[in-house]
């Protein structure tokens, strides 16, 4: 991707955070967005399909980070799923949740948010994929493996909302903490 279309790409991301900011997801039209980033159709569309596409996109740019990072990846610091929550991948997607990259949190916490928690969703079982079943912990499972991955990816998006309806009062070291003392057990007499 050349320099042109890296800036396009970001003038359309940072017209549609915005608009995220003041309106509900399905409030926004493709319109809206193109108005916002100041460019035309054909460019708009040259970019992203749909503006579903441009939402899996964003949720991507968050979780490619993440997962990356869990994965040993350059970025700088690594992060495990097992130990104490200070070094859980876990308590790494929380803060950037409270960072609230690209407007994640009023999405999940919208009133239509189906579509990004799908998103969320399957990208956190490409994370407990990476951390968990890939490093052998789920081979030996008396449970099926895709069972437990799909039991430990709902089971956080389940905690991020529960987090979110607390208005996140609790630090997100500490629902880390909750979230892994309830998963670990299960692991541990899997594993």
């Amino acid at each position: 991707m050349d320099r042109r279309q890296k800036k396009t790409r970001e003038a359309i991301f940072k017209a549609f955070t915005e608009l995220l900011s003041k309106k509900n997801y399905h409030q926004i039209s493709v319109q809206d967005i193109i108005d916002t980033a100041d460019i035309g159709r054909t460019t708009f569309y040259a970019h992203f399909e749909t503006k579903e596409y441009l939402l899996k996109e964003l949720c991507e740019e968050l979780f490619d980070h993440i997962i990356d990072t869990a994965m040993g990846l350059p970025h700088g610091h690594y992060h495990c799923s097992c130990g104490s929550a200070e070094d859980s991948v876990f308590l790494h997607l929380l803060r950037h949740l409270q960072e609230n990259d690209h407007n994640i949190l009023g999405l999940l916490s919208s009133e239509n948010n189906e579509i990004f928690i799908r998103y969320f969703k399957s990208n956190l079982k490409k994370l407990v994929i990476s951390q968990y079943a890939e490093n052998g912990k789920l081979k030996d499972a008396a449970l099926p493996e895709e069972y437990l991955i799909n039991h430990i990816s709902s089971s956080f998006v389940e905690t991020v909302s529960w987090w979110l309806s607390h208005k996140r009062r609790e630090t997100p070291e500490a629902v880390t903490t909750y979230f892994l003392a309830t998963i670990e057990p299960i692991l541990q007499e899997r594993g």
